[in-house]
């Protein structure tokens, strides 16, 4: 039978005076009889294992202290390596809390049933590939009837039952997190959730809004979106003054927008209008702007245009050479980072491309799929790189010129798709004019 005896770390005796902390926990050790001849490798693993352990202890008197502030140095802050988030919808969506902002009746609720049923079937969206997952949708403004109704004119019969939907909800304050964390246990491949709007959720301080406030909600759901890795969609008002600069426009303060991870912005010169824009800004993810056209047969919006900044960050070198050397036929490597360095023919030292891998993993991940991890073994520090064959890859086909005809305003659309105006329902607001314009619609089908 396996005996065991109480090991400590040697330490300077104290006096008694002084006094020793009655919170060390001793580290026990494993006594395998005189035969035992371990390997130098499981000695290694014991002594990390133990110098770990000790490590903690100590990491946890300090916080003990009522003083205590987390720290880390800016070596062990290169040290850390944070894995990338692959995008929901390449090039479109990732992971995070996200506010999707658009004047009342500009589009966004179809935009969002677009995003939930293509997420949730695992079906491109528009060009875009895009990663399967559960989506949970609480359209807080509607009824079922209505979903019903919208979802049978955008996707037809063609359904999907990884996508779920709620007309109701509590609030911030009543528990709307326990809810969502509930339901992210039941479905753990839940990959979004989309509030619409932020307003039915959230609980105000009187009828005013703070920074302070607006912060505290946003930052709240990002907690909890980070903590879950999904993505956060909320979707939310601008309001009515004009600024030159579109993300001004979010109703509230600049609270919200300063605690989220980026902000979808939707407009149109005007209501009716056939044609929309989607201005993005995200810390993860570059400015873009999306110009789009909506199918008047399925009220789906259809891409016409998309339009990035004039500067693209140029291809780094090492990455670049990982990611031709990683891949489908040759799937994993582990190494040393010399050994790695010999294999690619780079120009660079051993300690400035672990620190360049540890510092771009995310990158090294979006960009090529490859994902990156370091070990530590009593010989040496180990790279490993492992190739993600479950990513995404899948595009869909563009048009053909068969398959496309010019509408009357020039913009590119599906054949056979009827084409209405919406000017004499220009004025017409609120419920009246989605009336008027499902009419409209209606008539043309007849």
């Amino acid at each position: 039978m396996t005996e065991e005896r109480e090991m400590t770390a040697p330490m300077t005796s104290v006096g008694a005076e002084v006094g020793q902390s009655p919170d060390l926990t001793p580290i026990i050790i494993p006594d395998y009889g005189e035969n035992f001849n371990p390997s130098a490798e499981e000695l290694f693993e014991t002594q990390m294992q133990y110098e770990q352990e000790m490590q903690a202890q100590a990491q946890a008197e300090r916080e003990s202290a009522p003083g205590f502030m987390q720290t880390v140095s800016m070596p062990e802050l290169y040290e850390m390596v944070y894995p990338g988030k692959p995008p929901i919808i390449d090039r479109f969506l990732y992971p995070g809390t996200y506010l999707f902002v658009g004047a009342p009746k500009v589009g966004k609720s179809f935009m969002m049933a677009q995003i939930a049923y293509h997420v949730s079937s695992g079906t491109p969206m528009w060009n875009y590939s895009v990663r399967k997952g559960t989506v949970l949708y609480l359209a807080l403004e509607d009824d079922y009837r209505r979903l019903q109704e919208r979802l049978y004119r955008m996707f037809g019969t063609e359904t999907t039952p990884d996508l779920f939907f709620s007309v109701a909800s509590k609030s911030l304050n009543e528990g709307l997190l326990d809810q969502l964390d509930t339901f992210l246990n039941e479905h753990p491949e839940t990959s979004i959730v989309i509030i619409d709007t932020l307003q039915k959720v959230r609980e105000a301080e009187g009828d005013t809004y703070s920074y302070a406030h607006d912060y505290d909600i946003i930052a709240g759901l990002k907690a909890f979106a980070d903590r879950t890795g999904i993505c956060l969609i909320l979707v939310h008002h601008t309001r009515k003054q004009k600024s030159d600069d579109n993300f001004d426009r979010i109703s509230g303060t600049n609270g919200l927008l300063g605690a989220a991870d980026g902000a979808f912005i939707m407009y149109k010169n005007k209501r009716s209008d056939g044609n929309a824009t989607i201005e993005v800004s995200g810390r993860d993810q570059p400015d873009k702007k999306f110009m789009l056209t909506r199918n008047k047969e399925t009220l789906c919006w259809e891409l016409s245009g998309e339009k990035s900044p004039e500067y693209t960050e140029p291809p780094e070198p090492v990455l670049e050479a990982i990611g031709g050397f990683i891949n489908a036929d040759n799937p994993t490597w582990e190494g040393t980072a010399t050994k790695l360095i010999e294999k690619l023919e780079l120009d660079i030292k051993p300690n400035a491309l672990s620190l360049k891998l540890n510092v771009n993993a995310g990158k090294l991940y979006n960009l090529y799929f490859v994902q990156y991890s370091n070990k530590r073994t009593h010989k040496a520090k180990l790279i490993q790189l492992r190739y993600d064959a479950d990513h995404p890859i899948v595009i869909s086909p563009e048009p053909t010129e068969e398959e496309t005809e010019k509408s009357p305003d020039g913009v590119p659309a599906v054949k056979g798709e009827i084409i209405i105006s919406t000017d004499t329902v220009d004025d017409i607001a609120g419920e009246d004019y989605d009336r008027a314009y499902q009419q409209m619609i209606d008539n043309a089908l007849a």
